[in-house]
């Protein structure tokens, strides 16, 4: 059996929203005007905690699961490489990259 961690406040949170609507008001409008939430984010934990039980109601994380204009790794490689070995500055990596690599890339995104 998987070892489960506490949840943290913003989970204890929801679940208590959760169970003020069940166990107190039975009433989903009341209790999110009590608690300052909209009745959408009510819902949305609800289903998350069906669906997924206690563990659904965990804040996730906002960060995109793909990011189509991130840097490719091997020039990222480059930069690092650059940067720690010949200490180059930013704008002589980006010169240097598109001078002899042919790689395009500002120098605020080095």
């Amino acid at each position: 059996m998987p070892k489960t961690l506490p949840l943290d406040r913003e989970a204890k949170r929801r679940l208590a929203v959760i169970r003020h609507v069940e166990e107190v008001t039975g009433n989903v409008a009341m209790s999110c005007r009590s608690f300052g939430i909209s009745r959408q984010a009510y819902y949305i934990w609800y289903r998350r905690c069906q669906a997924e039980g206690i563990e659904g109601l965990r804040t996730r994380s906002k960060a995109p699961k793909h990011s189509p204009n991130a840097t490719h790794v091997e020039v990222v490689r480059k930069i690092i490489y650059l940067r720690s070995n010949y200490h180059f500055g930013p704008e002589k990596i980006a010169m240097y990259l598109k001078r002899y690599h042919d790689v395009a890339i500002s120098k605020s995104g080095v």
